[in-house]
């Protein structure tokens, strides 16, 4: 009996530890504008810094978006303010070097909540910081998959289940 019950938790462990390595691969649509910040480079300095033009850049992204209803009324929107983009840019960067450009743009792939975007090149607004030879960070502005930090991670959202548990609730429902 014991060697069964090993045996069973043993595929149990194998199937959820293969079930965790599986990712989902996504292709954003044709249909898309991203939105990427690259940090000019991986100090903690240079990721604070691109972690500050992100929020002040995103929260004015997100505002101005939040009643588009399509993706050409969201480029409108885009081109028509990217100079107040380039202003918040500028104040928030003082004298550090910076590039903004909206078109066509290449990303490698992304992995977000789970889910990994293929590489490709993709309408978007990029602002490279100096160099931008350090880490980025990126989110889709139409359809809109941006979100604040503290959206993703309310703690009221988040419901902890326990795959074994399931399992063995399920056992014990079949005696």
């Amino acid at each position: 009996m014991k060697k069964i019950i090993i045996l069973i938790l043993s595929l149990i462990s194998l199937l959820y530890i293969y079930k965790i390595n599986i990712k989902e691969e996504y292709t954003i649509p044709k249909e898309a504008i991203r939105f990427r910040i690259i940090a000019n480079s991986n100090t903690i300095y240079d990721q604070n810094i691109k972690m500050q033009v992100k929020n002040e850049v995103q929260n004015k992204l997100l505002e101005l978006l939040k009643s588009s209803n399509n993706i050409e009324e969201s480029r409108k929107i885009i081109k028509n303010n990217k100079e107040d983009i380039n202003i918040l840019v500028k104040n928030t960067l003082k004298r550090l070097n910076y590039n903004i450009k909206y078109g066509l743009n290449y990303f490698p792939n992304k992995e977000f909540m789970g889910k990994i975007y293929k590489k490709g090149q993709y309408e978007s607004l990029v602002i490279t910081i100096g160099e931008g030879a350090g880490n980025n960070w990126w989110c889709v502005l139409y359809p809109q998959i941006c979100v604040n930090d503290e959206e993703i991670h309310k703690k009221d959202d988040i419901k902890y289940t326990s795959f074994i548990k399931e399992i063995l609730d399920k056992i014990k429902t079949l005696k």
